[in-house]
């Protein structure tokens, strides 16, 4: 009877660890998801807000210029719409790993690389956008084909061209943070730097 006792308060005991290291286990992996859900959308909302920014500019800039000719610029908000659907193309194609194969070479390779492809992108979200405009405009009767033509204009080149130009130092640090390592380019520009030459021993005279 006293050797059952024993066997059951063993078994309840190993019981008792097993579920407390499974607890353990299950919570370490709730936290690394935790932490990647948390990372995933700091990034995220990180590009929203430096691409909202950049055609919120641009779209002033080109309400000043039709204002000045007495033309209204009607279409408000649909700087923050591009930044949402870019932000989540960007997150996408950094989990597909999108030239990957451009590791080894110098940064300016995968920097030119993404900063085409997404230009790219963005030409086509902006004819998507001209589609639906027209659809608002004529109530659902529109020429696609003639939409599609009408879409490269001087304006719509500028535009282009302005982009491929703000997207490099975008792409450019994000292809330094991968070099750098996770948190150094925040570390370096926000953080107090030290003075790597004070640790240094002085020159020996000779």
């Amino acid at each position: 009877m006293e050797y059952a006792s024993i066997l059951t308060a063993r078994f309840s005991r190993s019981k008792i660890l097993t579920n407390w290291h499974a607890n353990c286990i299950n919570n370490e992996a709730i936290m690394r998801l935790r932490e990647k859900l948390f990372g995933e959308l700091r990034t995220f909302w990180g590009n929203v807000l430096y691409i909202t920014v950049f055609f919120s500019i641009f779209n002033d800039y080109r309400r000043l210029i039709l204002a000045h000719y007495n033309i209204n610029y009607e279409f408000y908000g649909i700087s923050f719409i591009k930044a949402l659907v870019l932000g989540k193309i960007i997150l996408i194609a950094e989990h597909l790993h999108l030239g990957e194969g451009l590791e080894k070479r110098p940064l300016i390779y995968p920097t030119l690389y993404k900063t085409a492809l997404f230009t790219l992108s963005v030409a086509i979200l902006s004819i998507i956008e001209a589609i639906i405009r027209a659809l608002l405009k004529n109530k659902g009767i529109i020429d696609v084909p003639d939409v599609f033509i009408k879409c490269f204009t001087y304006e719509w080149i500028a535009e282009m061209l302005t982009v491929f130009i703000l997207f490099i130092p975008f792409f450019g640090i994000k292809e330094l943070a991968k070099v750098l390592g996770k948190g150094k380019i925040k570390e370096l520009f926000f953080h107090k730097r030290i003075d790597i030459g004070s640790g240094l021993p002085d020159n020996e005279s000779h």
